[in-house]
């Protein structure tokens, strides 16, 4: 694979559909256009063409051709966009035209949009979050992503890079020439001050909630004892029969997970086995035993056991499933009701979660970072802090430099190959 090969794809969704938008990217691009319609039509407008074979002759299709000539363009090179009609033989004769042509090939996943982070046209953060852009399935996802596709953590990111690079330039200058009295005695506070006071802003942003939980979900967890009504709530908040239902005590034996969007937030529902110490069934006690692990790692859990007898958790919320049932034994006010079987205090109980969700994610005008972000600014927050406690230049200069190698990486200044792999592999062929 190299930049200097000319590539194609089909970049909108897959056939049949109305419109099928077949783009060709690269050195060859207009002679391929040249060699399908005769002509390469003016730069910029929508022109319709009739696509013939290169060996035949025949007419593929009309269709509207497009020429976007480069550098000026999403990729940084020659780029052309073939509005075809969306039927599948259509888009398999055209493609078979296209790779007619020696000088070119099908693009990789994800080829086009690195081949623009290649060429300047966008930065490596901005490429992530258009990745989570176009598999944004929620609300909050889009807003989050966009935030991220819009540059503002690139931005910031440079912001912080100047301010290192003023730290590093002043550090640079107590080292060379403080012995010759040049030098600003008051450099040695303004540098310590000015690591301490980016490192407290990097860690504002690490205290911020984890783009996975967005894009992942929240795990709302429902547990409680056997016969509680976990499964029969489950089913009423997800809206289908997802769990099975039974008066027998332990039918549910493993975890039940079921993603959900709730006011534009992803959440996983999640039953468990109920609750109890004296099952003698093995593999009702495996199940019992993962109940346990799923609350641990709950972002909500809804309690329909005992009232204040559930586990210790910071997001808990008491449920009083079976309020409608004679003999059963009812909650405080402080529970919330609800009836999987009348429907009633449901979506009264899906605002609460989603609420309360809202509250552990991102702000939805804000952007999200990741784990390969969030571990970058770990290392940049922990070189700073090692400056400002230190009084020896050297060591603080080497520190500054780790700071900029971590800020570089972050925004693809400082890459290698397996790291592009990875994030240009997420997108589909034709992006």
């Amino acid at each position: 694979m190299t930049s200097a090969d000319t590539i194609f794809a089909l970049s909108s969704g897959a056939p049949p559909a109305a419109i099928a938008i077949m783009r060709i990217s690269g050195p060859a691009a207009f002679d391929i256009l040249r060699g399908l319609v005769g002509r390469v039509p003016s730069p910029r407008r929508a022109t319709v063409c009739r696509l013939r074979s290169p060996e035949t002759q025949e007419i593929l299709d009309q269709a509207l051709a497009l020429v976007f000539p480069g550098p000026d363009t999403a990729t940084g090179e020659d780029l052309v966009e073939l509005h075809l009609h969306g039927g599948r033989a259509v888009v398999r004769a055209v493609e078979n035209a296209i790779a007619h042509f020696p000088e070119v090939r099908r693009a990789e996943a994800g080829e086009f949009t690195r081949r623009a982070f290649a060429n300047g046209r966008m930065g490596l953060n901005e490429a992530e979050g258009l990745a989570d852009l176009l598999s944004a399935e929620t609300e909050w996802q889009r807003r989050a992503a966009t935030k991220m596709f819009g540059g503002a953590f690139s931005a910031a990111i440079e912001e912080y890079r100047q301010e290192v690079l003023r730290l590093s330039a002043l550090t640079e200058a107590e080292l060379d020439f403080s012995d010759e009295g040049d030098v600003d005695s008051q450099n040695n506070i303004f540098i310590s001050n000015g690591c301490e006071k980016l490192q407290k802003k990097i860690s504002q942003l690490l205290a911020s909630p984890p783009a996975e939980k967005l894009k992942d979900g929240l795990r709302v967890v429902l547990a409680g004892p056997p016969n509680s009504g976990k499964s029969t709530l489950l089913n009423a908040l997800v809206g289908r029969e997802a769990a099975i239902v039974s008066d027998i005590a332990g039918t549910t034996r493993d975890m039940i997970e079921v993603p959900v969007a709730v006011e534009g937030v992803a959440l996983l529902f999640t039953d468990t086995a109920g609750l109890r110490d004296d099952s003698a069934d093995a593999i009702e006690r495996i199940g019992i035993d993962r109940s346990h692990a799923a609350i641990q790692q709950a972002d909500i859990l809804l309690w329909l056991g005992p009232e204040d007898a559930g586990p210790q958790h910071t997001h808990l919320i008491e449920i009083s499933a079976k309020n409608d049932v004679m003999g059963s034994v009812a909650k405080s006010a402080n529970a919330i009701s609800v009836s999987a079987q009348t429907g009633a205090g449901i979506a009264e109980l899906l605002h609460i979660v989603a609420t309360r969700a809202k509250t552990l994610l991102p702000p939805p005008d804000q952007f999200a970072i990741n784990a390969r972000q969030r571990m970058l600014l770990a290392e940049a927050a922990e070189a700073l802090a090692a400056c400002s406690s230190s009084e020896d230049w050297l060591i603080i200069a080497e520190n500054l430099r780790q700071v900029r190698r971590a800020l570089d990486a972050l925004t693809g200044r400082a890459h290698t190959e397996d790291l592009l792999d990875t994030v240009f592999g997420k997108f589909c062929v034709g992006k």
